[in-house]
This record gives C-alpha cells, sequence and structure tokens, in this order.
C-alpha cells in the first residue's frame, strides 16, 4: 500500500508543510498568535577555513518588533 502523499506526486516534505498549515489555521486566535511567534526562522552562514568559523553573519537580517 502505497502512501497517500506518495499517491498524490508531492514529497513528504511538501505533504508535512500541507499539515502544519492545516493544523496552525485550525487553532483558536489565543494559540494561534503563539504560534505564529514560533513559525519565525532565522538562517546564519559562517565560512569555515582551517577547521575554524569565521564571523557568521545572517542570511536574512531578523525583522525588529517596532
Amino acid at each position: 500500500m502505497a502512501f497517500a502523499w506518495k499517491s498524490a506526486g508531492i514529497s513528504y516534505l511538501k505533504y508535512s508543510q500541507i499539515c502544519a498549515r492545516v493544523v496552525r489555521d485550525s487553532l483558536k486566535a489565543d494559540k494561534k498568535a503563539a504560534a505564529q511567534v514560533r513559525n519565525v526562522q532565522d538562517i546564519k552562514f559562517a565560512k569555515w577555513q582551517g577547521g575554524k568559523a569565521g564571523e557568521s553573519a545572517y542570511i536574512v537580517p531578523p525583522k525588529t518588533e517596532a
């Protein structure tokens, strides 16, 4: 028996993203606000030379709340 996401022709990553979005959309307003905060992601990059990491910098700088 094939997995439903495979039968639909999507990857597991796409399937899990859809499931996460459905769960977030089904939350009540107070829980939805808390889930939105956890959804923020920051990515940093550091160039390695000689076995040591250089200075790290954000790929996309995080948004600051005003």
